[in-house]
């Protein structure tokens, strides 16, 4: 995986909902997704398991004595380690408590449907045997036998399908691999140097065959396209002809987008309009393992996050990273052992779900199952509310029949100014997600609710509408606290936010923000298609404080987005309360 480790980024999207962008592209709110039938079971089975283990679990993130700052499959690079020394470390790796038959049955009852291992890393080592080189499983270690091929069979044998992860160009061990942050032909060792096409050769081409043809994955997860070209690459790409129904990833390289996209570590704020995606992320800091990462996300994240990324439009892949022993570590256990007794209640709200038709919904999150003559809506409910009514905001459908999922007990619904009204239970059935599941009738219809214009003529656009975009390298995020919320952790340039608002008229709006500390920060106010500067001062002053944004012009009534991005060259940040447009006239 890349090289950046994030903290718990995620949280930010736990506490308000946006409408995928996607889904605002038909009527039913689903994707103008790429046709492929290969992709129907993938596309159905949202939730999968990652698998990151190698050589790199021997170190542990740990090199000379010391604890080496970074992801732990990464240390060989972040260490420098010089090749013939972290050969070495094979010696070491004798997983004689691998269990694949409990692997894959950890993978099915916390509710996955699929598997992908690491094949081979960046540390160039194979985890099945091959006829490419030595330093593989087979040929370097004391085990000498297979470990790819038994999760396999263990996979398909509980009706999991199975994905293989492979470095094609990254390759820290095998001469002329791709280093990384380095030139062709370059690296920290003597060891690494030669030609990068005769490795793709004699190395990355022919491994990918084995794998292809004797391990007959579903899944081909590349990864780290580095120095590839679409003259390189189209040998890689020819070669997914020998698995007719693969699925392959984004990250060949050469142009090559295959049929996945890959968001690491972070969740798209609104998906991604018209591809299929896939959010990959740890529990804890790292992807392969380290034995002093405790840093382990608690289960109400996680579940929180399958549940969003499922009600964008997504699939989640959730990575453990095993021990050199063959362990999962007993955090991950534990973790997925929770996510498998909620999704064994509320699993249908999951499965072959499409993204919400919501703009947003404060409480929650929503996905859905639609036919021509109606289908169903599965509320799924974090902020269980206090007055037992919860508010479906904008759905004009009929609803037919409402009962919480995990209970089967009815709930009364209410059709109220153009909202739903379900009166639900004084306690919610799970502290984490609670789903209410609604039957309705004929097309879907909902119509967004938004902020809008306020009868002073203003729009407020509080941090609770924010969408908030981030990479793996940023981590804005909300924070809520009573009746306060404002955008905190905002001092990457990677991160940006926008919302999306209805306005009644048009007209010229002053733009106001409430901000909070931070220091001297320029950023771009972007509105219907145009951008303005704009810079805002440091300050000793405490607590919050008025800046302008200058002014924007809405040429008609109906519905906008105006964005905050920052400028690469100077951002500090700030915390970011709201954005008020108040007319000038």
């Amino acid at each position: 995986m890349k090289r950046a480790i994030l903290p718990l980024l995620l949280i930010v999207l736990l506490t308000t909902a946006a409408l995928p962008a996607s889904a605002q592209k038909t009527e039913s709110g689903d994707s103008p997704k790429q046709s492929s039938d290969h992709l129907e079971w993938w596309r159905d089975a949202k939730f999968g398991m990652f698998i990151h283990w190698g050589l790199y679990a021997v170190p542990a993130g740990v090199y000379e004595g010391k604890q080496i700052e970074g992801i732990g499959e990464w240390i060989m690079q972040r260490g420098k380690i010089p090749v013939a020394e972290y050969q070495g470390y094979a010696k070491g790796f004798n997983p004689v408590k691998y269990n694949p038959e409990a692997w894959a049955e950890l993978a099915k009852n916390a509710g996955m449907k699929y598997i992908v291992i690491t094949a081979k890393h960046h540390d160039g080592f194979a985890l099945f045997p091959s006829d490419a080189t030595e330093w593989d499983i087979a040929d370097a270690t004391p085990y000498k036998k297979d470990l790819i091929t038994p999760l396999a069979e263990a996979a398909r044998h509980r009706g999991l399908k199975f994905g293989t992860y492979y470095s094609q160009a990254q390759d820290w061990t095998h001469p002329g691999g791709a280093k990384a942050g380095s030139k062709e032909g370059g690296g920290w060792d003597d060891a690494h140097k030669g030609s990068f096409d005769e490795y793709l050769k004699k190395i990355a081409v022919p491994q990918t065959r084995e794998i292809l043809t004797r391990i007959k994955p579903d899944i081909l997860w590349w990864d780290t396209p580095h120095l590839m070209t679409p003259e390189r690459a189209k040998p890689l790409h020819d070669l997914i002809a020998l698995r007719p129904g693969l699925i392959t990833n984004n990250r060949l390289g050469g142009g090559y987008k295959g049929d996945t996209e890959t968001p690491e570590q972070h969740i798209p704020a609104t998906g991604i309009e018209g591809r299929d995606w896939e959010t990959c992320m740890t529990m804890n800091d790292t992807w392969g393992y380290k034995s002093y990462d405790d840093n382990w996300k608690s289960t109400e994240v996680i579940l929180r996050n399958l549940i969003d990324i499922v009600s964008k439009g997504g699939n989640y892949l959730l990575n453990v990273g095993p021990t050199a022993e063959g362990e999962i570590p007993e955090p991950s256990i534990q973790r997925l052992q929770q996510l498998g007794d909620w999704m064994k209640l509320n699993g249908s709200a999951i499965y072959g779900t499409t993204a919400s038709p919501f703009a947003k919904l404060q409480w929650g999150r929503c996905t859905k199952k639609t036919t021509e003559n109606g289908g169903t809506l599965y509320i799924h409910v974090f902020d269980w509310p206090s007055d037992q009514k919860l508010v479906i905001p904008g759905l004009r459908n009929e609803v037919t029949a409402a009962r919480l999922l995990a209970t089967g007990a009815e709930l009364s619904t209410k059709a109220t100014e153009g909202d739903v009204v379900v009166t639900v239970p004084q306690n919610a059935p799970d502290a984490i997600a609670s789903v209410v599941e609604l039957k309705f009738t004929g097309p879907l219809n909902v119509v967004p609710h938004l902020p809008g214009t306020l009868p002073d003529g203003s729009i407020v656009l509080d941090a609770v509408w924010a969408d908030i975009h981030n990479t793996i390298r940023s981590h804005a995020r909300l924070e809520e606290k009573g009746n306060s919320a404002k955008i905190t952790d905002w001092n990457k340039v990677k991160s940006w936010l926008s919302w999306d608002f209805r306005a009644a008229k048009a007209g010229t709006y002053d733009v106001m923000a409430e901000i909070e500390g931070g220091g001297k920060s320029k950023l771009s106010l972007e509105f219907n298609k145009t951008k303005k500067p704009i810079e805002v001062l440091a300050t000793d002053a405490k607590g919050v404080r008025s800046i302008s944004l200058g002014e924007i012009t809405i040429p008609k009534a109906g519905i906008y987005t105006l964005g905050l991005k920052p400028n690469k060259n100077d951002w500090e940040g700030f915390d970011l309360h709201r954005v008020t447009l108040t007319p000038t006239d």
